[in-house]
């Protein structure tokens, strides 16, 4: 597949797409009715039907009885560990492989033309970014992962919060799943927004952004205290009224989900004519940033509202700049009248 007839590569090979961001159409006025059923197919599939797939899966395959989970207890806390490590394990690393060892599509729609693995550095463990971001998802963040799920699931088991049926309440939890990614997207820039600002980043996120280059193992790779409060966006359903598949998809969409802003590619070639888009552009200029973008793709558009939004455009990059600029005269203006 060509990928110069979907953007453009700069001199030194790095791949952008032609088409600008956007935020969800329904925040554009006046309504572009023909753009929100287009969005509305593409907000379902593929990434949120299979994040509820897995879902339904874990719910009725993996999950322990209620009888069970009254208790906290190591047996079931561990067999949720070893189940998510095993379902990170197979889907991250078969993209690992498919498009990072084995290069499958070799750079066609890579962001950075570089591969992580020919870019060793000292901030990595062992000098390397796989490796790094491997034991961190794999000993830091997905117990993390696996402590907020047995903690909402152990919160409910005993009745703390209202566990809602879907035979009294389907239209209302319906409306909650397809509300969760808003969550995610609230959630997500309050806790990313804060861990940017100093001492905060230096001491938390900084773990995370030494992957400049992300990959898919970059995706869980955070410092312990981000990796909680990232998977606790869970915990909003035992402050919504809920239940603890909405709260099993919540979670689903957080850890399968990070993956997506560190993929890398644009575009994932599944058949020679068949790409999936990936939606990682948005985060990928977040890394590449640093101060842009600190939601996700504009379901809920905070960052077009505050002004950090970057669309991937010239236009883009200037008023970047512009923002920059006048954030480095605030601070000489506080440091000469401080002086």
């Amino acid at each position: 597949m060509d990928d110069l007839k979907f953007g453009k590569r700069n001199k030194r090979g790095d791949w952008s797409p032609n088409a600008p961001l956007e935020v969800a159409p329904f925040w554009t006025w006046p309504p572009k009715f023909l753009s929100l059923l287009k969005w509305i197919p593409e907000y379902l599939f593929p990434w949120n039907a299979f994040h509820l797939a897995t879902t339904m899966l874990y719910w009725y395959f993996v999950i322990p009885d209620r009888e069970v989970m009254v208790n906290l207890n190591w047996g079931w806390a561990l067999w949720l560990y070893a189940v998510n490590a095993a379902a990170i394990f197979a889907f991250y690393g078969s993209i690992e492989l498919i498009f990072y060892v084995k290069r499958k599509q070799g750079n066609r729609f890579k962001y950075n033309a570089k591969f992580p693995s020919e870019q060793p550095s000292d901030v990595f463990w062992f000098k390397s970014q796989n490796i790094d971001n491997f034991l961190r998802s794999f000993f830091i963040s997905i117990p993390l992962w696996t402590l907020v799920e047995v903690l909402f699931l152990w919160v409910f088991a005993n009745g703390w919060v209202p566990w809602l049926s879907w035979a009294d309440h389907p239209v209302y939890l319906c409306i909650l799943i397809l509300l969760c990614p808003a969550i995610h997207e609230v959630h997500f820039f309050c806790i990313h927004w804060l861990i940017h600002q100093e001492p905060l980043y230096k001491w938390i996120h900084s773990v995370h952004h030494n992957s400049v280059n992300p990959s898919p193992w970059s995706s869980l790779s955070m410092h312990p205290i981000e990796g909680f409060l990232y998977h606790a966006v869970a915990f909003w359903h035992l402050v919504i009224p809920s239940n603890p598949i909405v709260a099993l998809f919540q979670l689903h969409a957080a850890g399968f989900g990070a993956v997506n802003g560190h993929i890398g590619f644009d575009k994932l070639e599944i058949t020679e004519n068949t790409p999936l888009d990936s939606h990682a552009y948005t985060h990928y200029l977040h890394h590449k940033y640093f101060e842009v973008n600190y939601g996700g793709d504009g379901l809920i558009p905070l960052d077009k509202w505050l002004g950090t939004w970057h669309d991937g455009t010239k236009e883009g990059d200037i008023r970047m700049e512009a923002r920059f600029e006048r954030k480095k005269a605030r601070v000489n203006a506080k440091a000469s009248g401080t002086n």
